[in-house]
C-alpha cells in the first residue's frame, strides 16, 4: 500500500557513508569507536553512578569489544550512530553520545550521553550533544530529535536544558533500572528550533 508522504530521511542517510568525525570547536571530538577502546569503556562501566543510571554492565574487555562491534554494524544498517567523545588534543575518552532509536522515515531519533567520572562537571556531555544536534538536525535533516532521562537524574536534566531541549512531559514508570521503574523526562528539539 503506497504511503501519501515521502520519507523524511532515505536509507542512504547512514548505510554506505563513512561515520563522520565531528568537531565540537571547543576542544572535543565525536569519533567513531575504535577496538582500543574497550579497556576504557569497560572501566567506565565500573563506576557505580552509570550502574545507577543504566541497566547494563560490563563484565569484561572483551564484552566492551563485542559492543564496539555492534555499535559499528549498527551504524551500518542506519538503526543507531554512537561515537566516542575524546579530548582533541590527546583522544583520551571523556564520554559517549549517540543516536538511537532511529527511524528514517520519520527523521526522528532519540539522543544518548554518559561521561566518565573525571569528566564529570565540565560540560562534556553538553558539548557533544550540541555537535551532535546540529549534525543531526542541519546537516543530515532529521525533524525531531528526543532525549530521555530518569526524573531522579538531575544532571542529565541540566543537560537537556542546556543544549535547547525543551521539557514535553513525564513517561510514568518507563523504564526498569535495577533499583525499579523510574518515570521518565521527554525532551525534544525539532528542528528549526
Amino acid at each position: 500500500m503506497p504511503f501519501l508522504i515521502s520519507p523524511v530521511l532515505t536509507a542512504e542517510a547512514f548505510p554506505g557513508r563513512l561515520q563522520p568525525t565531528l568537531p565540537t570547536g571547543d576542544g572535543l571530538l565525536l569519533r567513531p569507536w575504535r577496538s582500543a577502546d574497550a579497556p576504557a569503556v569497560y572501566e567506565v562501566f565500573q563506576d557505580p553512578v552509570m550502574h545507577q543510571w543504566h541497566a547494563r554492565i560490563a563484565d569484561s574487555e572483551e564484552e566492551v569489544a563485542g559492543w564496539i562491534r555492534d555499535w559499528h554494524q549498527a551504524w551500518e544498517e542506519g538503526h543507531q550512530a554512537q561515537w566516542a567523545v575524546v579530548d582533541a588534543d590527546s583522544d583520551r575518552l571523556l564520554g559517549r553520545v549517540a543516536l538511537r532509536e532511529i527511524r528514517l522515515d520519520d527523521g526522528t531519533a532519540e539522543v544518548a550521553y554518559w561521561t566518565v567520572p573525571a569528566a564529570r562537571g565540565r560540560g562534556v556531555a553538553a558539548r557533544a550533544t550540541t555537535a551532535l544536534t546540529h549534525w543531526a538536525l542541519d546537516e543530515i535533516g532529521f525533524h525531531r530529535l528526543e532525549l530521555l532521562h530518569a526524573v531522579r537524574n538531575e544532571a542529565s536534566c541540566r543537560v537537556a536544558s542546556r543544549t535547547g531541549f525543551t521539557l514535553e512531559g513525564t513517561k510514568r514508570s518507563a523504564i526498569l533500572h535495577p533499583d525499579g521503574w523510574h518515570d521518565m523526562h521527554l525532551h525534544a528539539r525539532v528542528r528549526g528550533d
